[in-house]
């Protein structure tokens, strides 16, 4: 009986070289000298295979730089700049097949099916770190705006995502610079700025509007 291991490998070969999917799961079994009863053991289909090999990449880089030391004494900033460093890293020894799993969606303003498993882990993952970062005070605590910011962090994923697998230059530099400048764009927004301080004045203006008759002026 094979392994969830060796089927995802038979997956992973198939369709970069004949660049489809099997026909079946039938005729892939055939060909791995299993059952359909074996492969349905650890997987539902094979768009479960994909799912499945996303989320282990995503998980492997969470745990991967949460164990470093200096994880504890990064600012929030640091640890979403640190995951997307890293994770770019990591999704390189599957580049091929990322790219694979990507190329047929077509839509820009949905997530692909592939990413389906990853969006909510990405997500608690970032959640966890903004809290963090609003119960410190490093970012700024809007009233609506705050509960958007994972959002906006789940965008640069994609974006980051798509501008790595287009990049052709070497060593993907440029996707390192692409990293940096939209992730510290995003949080430059999440901080505080004269504009919050702004907004707060005109809050106490407005609750202390009867200043000047109480002073008689």
């Amino acid at each position: 009986m094979a392994t969830a291991q060796q089927i995802k490998n038979a997956y992973i070969d198939y369709v970069l070289i004949n660049d489809e999917k099997p026909k079946s799961v039938y005729s892939f079994v055939k060909k791995l000298k299993i059952t359909e009863a074996d492969f349905y053991e650890f997987y539902a289909s094979f768009e479960s295979i994909e799912k499945n090999i996303w989320v282990e990449l995503t998980l492997e880089t969470i745990n991967a730089i949460e164990e470093q030391e200096v994880w504890s004494q990064y600012s929030s900033r640091e640890r979403i700049l640190a995951f997307f460093y890293s994770y770019v890293e990591v999704l390189k020894k599957q580049r091929s097949f990322i790219i694979y799993t990507l190329k047929s969606h077509i839509s820009k303003f949905s997530t692909p099916d592939a990413l389906s498993g990853v969006k909510p882990i990405f997500e608690n993952f970032a959640e966890e770190i903004i809290n963090e970062g609003l119960e410190s005070g490093e970012l700024a605590n809007r009233k609506f705006l705050s509960k958007k910011y994972k959002d906006a962090v789940w965008l640069q994923f994609g974006f980051i995502l798509n501008f790595w697998i287009n990049d052709n230059s070497p060593g993907f530099e440029k996707t390192d610079e692409a990293i940096e400048k939209g992730i510290n764009v995003t949080f430059d927004l999440f901080e505080r700025s004269p504009l919050d301080n702004l907004l707060e004045y005109g809050k106490f203006l407005s609750r202390n509007g009867n200043f000047k008759e109480k002073m008689g002026l």
